[in-house]
């Protein structure tokens, strides 16, 4: 292993929240697969069982790789702290936190339920996980390499009209992730921001009894590529998928940002008198 991949860690722990299904448990497998111990975070007891029992099978060699699971609320700062007395009396260190609990869900203006009920698990979620175990995280790293993994979304970059409470969350989750990596920097403990492409998981669908689309990716491919990436220590690990290339959403991108530099107004790729020429502009865009 190199680069911040290091982290990986026979005999290291890793604490994956929304880790009981999806990419979180994705990543949970990974971690497990690389000799760590694994503490499942979730609010789903029921799907932490079935999680756990996927990792670690029934019967789990003492001396082996722990999988436990916790049941919190990430929204919720004594959770948090909670989550905090307990990781620590089982595992004594944490060296690698993934912050990837998230939720969606639609709703519109005056509808205080949807802004409240999205910002407080995908935002405060990370906040209160972030205040909670940055001191756990960085005492580990004064013996072993330690990383923090922040979940994001592709909607909190290019941000397409339709979903505002989710794409206002994920965008917040890119700054606070780019601060905390800007402040760590001298440091031992690596940032990444984990950015999916359209995964088959629970939140797009993955968990009704159908198959994949051929243009997802399965949750697995995703942590791969975050393994991949993290070998590199790299902060942005944008992953693509089946139908969207890593340089389509570099040309994307750089199309948002646009709007502001040229004082185009916002989201002008959605916009019927600028979609043939944001399309034209990025079929030429050289990446």
């Amino acid at each position: 292993m190199s680069g911040a991949a290091a982290v990986f860690a026979p005999g290291s722990t890793a604490l994956i929240t929304g880790g009981a299904s999806g990419v979180g448990l994705a990543v949970a497998k990974l971690c497990n697969a690389k000799g760590m111990n694994v503490l499942l975070v979730d609010r789903n007891a029921e799907a932490l069982e079935q999680a756990r029992l996927d990792i670690a099978g029934e019967g789990v060699d003492a001396s082996g790789p722990r999988v436990a699971t916790s049941v919190a609320d990430v929204s919720l700062a004594e959770d948090w702290a909670a989550l905090k007395d307990s990781a620590l009396a089982k595992f004594g260190s944490i060296e690698f936190l993934a912050l990837n609990a998230g939720v969606g869900g639609k709703g519109t203006w005056g509808d205080n339920d949807y802004f409240r009920r999205i910002l407080a698990t995908n935002l405060f979620g990370v906040i209160n996980g972030v205040n909670a175990f940055l001191p756990v995280v960085q005492e580990a790293s004064k013996a072993k390499r330690t990383a923090i993994v922040i979940t994001g979304s592709k909607q909190g970059i290019t941000n397409p009209p339709g979903n505002a409470a989710y794409n206002a969350s994920k965008s917040a989750v890119k700054t606070l992730a780019e601060h905390l990596s800007w402040d760590l920097r001298d440091t031992t403990t690596s940032v990444h921001l984990l950015v999916p492409g359209w995964t088959f998981t629970g939140m797009t669908g993955g968990g009704q009894a159908k198959e994949k689309p051929a243009g997802a990716w399965a949750p697995a491919q995703v942590a791969e590529f975050l393994y991949t990436n993290m070998e590199k220590s790299e902060f942005y690990v944008i992953c693509p998928d089946n139908d969207v290339s890593e340089e389509t959403d570099k040309k994307r991108m750089l199309w948002s940002v646009g709007d502001i530099v040229y004082g185009r107004p916002p989201l002008t790729r959605w916009r019927d008198e600028w979609k043939q020429e944001a399309e034209k502009t990025m079929s030429e865009t050289k990446i």
